[in-house]
C-alpha cells in the first residue's frame, strides 16, 4: 500500500496515512472532520552535510550492487 500525505482544512493538521489505492481517510484523525484533503508529496532526499564535497566524484555510498563508485554518477 503507498504512503499518501493529507491535510484537513478544517484544524490545518497534516498527516500521513498508508490506503490502498483509490481509497482516502475517512476523517481527520486530529479534529475528526470529513474528507481531508490529498496533498501532493516529493520523494525525501537527505544528504550528509559532513560527507559533501564540490568534487563530481563518485561517493562510494550509493548503495550500486557492483560496489562503491561503480554508477559514477551515471556520467
Amino acid at each position: 500500500m503507498p504512503l499518501y500525505e493529507y491535510a484537513c482544512d478544517a484544524c490545518g493538521h497534516r498527516f500521513e496515512r498508508l490506503v490502498r489505492t483509490g481509497e482516502t481517510p475517512d476523517a481527520c484523525p486530529s479534529c475528526e472532520a470529513p474528507a481531508p484533503r490529498k496533498l501532493f508529496s516529493a520523494f525525501a532526499v537527505a544528504a550528509d552535510s559532513t560527507k559533501a564535497s564540490s568534487s563530481a566524484t563518485p561517493c562510494g555510498t550509493c548503495g550500486d550492487p557492483r560496489g562503491p563508485g561503480a554508477c559514477s554518477w551515471d556520467n
